[in-house]
């Protein structure tokens, strides 16, 4: 009998030393990725972040239309015409008109152009507060998917490091059943502990099998294989260590809050706008043309004809003042004032939202620290518990049955813990989004943690 328990104690925590010494970052593999190299991968890869970057890129031609409205527009113009004409007399007349010519045009005074390209320029300051949000979501994305096949491959090896421990745990209880040291009870409980492990295993299995499909989808390559955490684990402290300076950085650097500001005030130049069509418009106007004109004169006794090229130049001011509307303009007022409130409100709402997000971001970040600080307290905890239940079970005090739930405490302990660590790192980067903060240089500082 003690040499079954000698089995029961040592070989299967020479498995588990082993196995979750893989699992929890021991080992790096050959060919794995860093978080800084799928990031650039997916940068380059992912169509919702190129959409928005090939958007953003669109609105600087759409400001540079705007431009075009303060300078001078000149066309050329060509027309040709034949025209013939029957007397009565039995003559004919033919006629035929080639004119070339330039026009230019210079808004000299044009309230509602210069307020149209004020308004462009914050167009084109919207378009890229989406590309910065874009960019932010991208580095949320890629850090969440890689550690989510970092959590599931963890899953996966505590799951088959507590099969092996329960396939040892039912091969001495069948052993010991056999020579009479054991009741059938402890053979069946193993059993079912191993069946149920099994079953686990193959979820597990599955998991990390869909977790690297998304990540593989994301970066655009396939068999992505993400280096674990660096051992022993340091994640960083969250600082500033109190939520109000977040929320004040996060009202004057957030994407959507920036975003929903240059909307009011585009919607603010709109109604300066509407209130312009009222003014004067003031156009510098000029011509420069030639044209050639032949006529022809034909009948039954003679035919004549006759050929002159003659040049023409202009040069002058047009103004133009509306008088009356309809209504129309009057109405585009109100109209503007009641779009200009709702951008208004939009600014409200944006920086409400960012500063409940953030204050949510930042608890949920110091709850998953105390959370990793806990956990840590109960692996040390519960490998104590597990050497005590082994050394309980060898002199006779403890059963079978306690062995491996002392073992099943450790192996769950040490996932959650691993797991913990994944969503501090994840949720700090979520808490840097929120308060509008999240850059790519933080991608260099999260890929520092990694293992070589």
């Amino acid at each position: 009998m003690s040499t079954h328990r000698a089995l029961i104690e040592n070989q299967p925590l020479k498995r588990l030393g082993l196995a979750l010494l893989l699992a929890f970052g021991g080992a790096s593999g050959v060919q794995a990725q860093s978080l800084q190299e799928l990031y650039d991968a997916a940068r380059a890869f992912d169509a919702i972040y190129l959409a928005a970057a090939a958007l953003a890129d669109s609105a600087q031609y759409k400001a540079a239309q705007a431009d075009a409205l303060a300078r001078p527009s000149v066309g050329l113009g060509l027309t040709g015409s034949h025209q013939r004409s029957d007397i009565p007399s039995g003559m004919t007349v033919n006629s035929d008109l080639l004119q070339a010519g330039l026009t230019a045009k210079y808004a000299v005074f044009n309230r509602g152009n210069a307020l149209t390209i004020s308004q462009a320029q914050r167009s084109l300051g919207a378009a890229r507060t989406d590309l910065e949000a874009a960019e932010q979501d991208l580095i949320v994305r890629v850090a969440q998917a890689y550690f989510d096949v970092l959590a599931a491959k963890d899953a996966l090896a505590t799951t088959q490091t507590s099969k092996a421990a329960i396939a040892e745990q039912l091969a001495s209880a069948k052993r010991n059943f056999e020579v009479g040291t054991a009741t059938i009870t402890d053979t069946r409980e193993a059993q079912a502990r191993f069946d149920l492990a099994t079953a686990a295993e193959i979820g597990a299995d599955n998991d990390l099998r869909i977790k690297g499909v998304t990540l593989d989808q994301l970066v655009g390559r396939v068999g992505v294989l993400p280096k674990p955490l660096a051992v022993p684990v340091a994640l960083p402290a969250v600082m500033p260590v109190n939520v109000e300076p977040w929320v004040s950085q996060a009202d004057e650097q957030h994407p959507s809050i920036r975003k929903a500001r240059l909307g009011l005030e585009v919607a603010q130049l709109e109604t300066s706008k509407a209130r312009a069509a009222e003014g004067v418009t003031i156009d510098l106007t000029g011509t420069l043309g030639a044209q050639h004109l032949q006529n022809s004169l034909s009948g039954q006794a003679a035919t004549t004809s006759g050929a002159g090229n003659t040049k023409n130049a202009s040069l002058g001011i047009s103004l133009n003042y509306p008088l009356y509307t309809g209504g129309a303009t009057q109405n585009r007022i109100m109209e503007t004032l009641a779009l200009e409130e709702k951008s208004r409100n939009d600014v409200d709402f944006a920086r409400r939202s960012v500063s409940e997000g953030t204050r949510r971001a930042f608890f949920g970040v110091q709850s998953l620290t105390a959370q990793v600080k806990a956990l840590e307290a109960a692996e040390s905890s519960s490998k104590l518990a597990l050497d005590a239940t082994q050394l309980g079970y060898k002199v006779g005090v403890r059963v079978n049955l306690d062995v491996l739930n002392a073992q099943t405490q450790l192996f769950t302990t040490q996932r959650d813990l691993a797991k913990a660590r994944y969503d501090v790192v994840v949720n700090g980067l979520k808490l840097r989004q929120a308060a509008g903060q999240l850059n790519p240089a933080d991608v260099a500082a999260v890929n520092q943690l990694l293992a070589k």
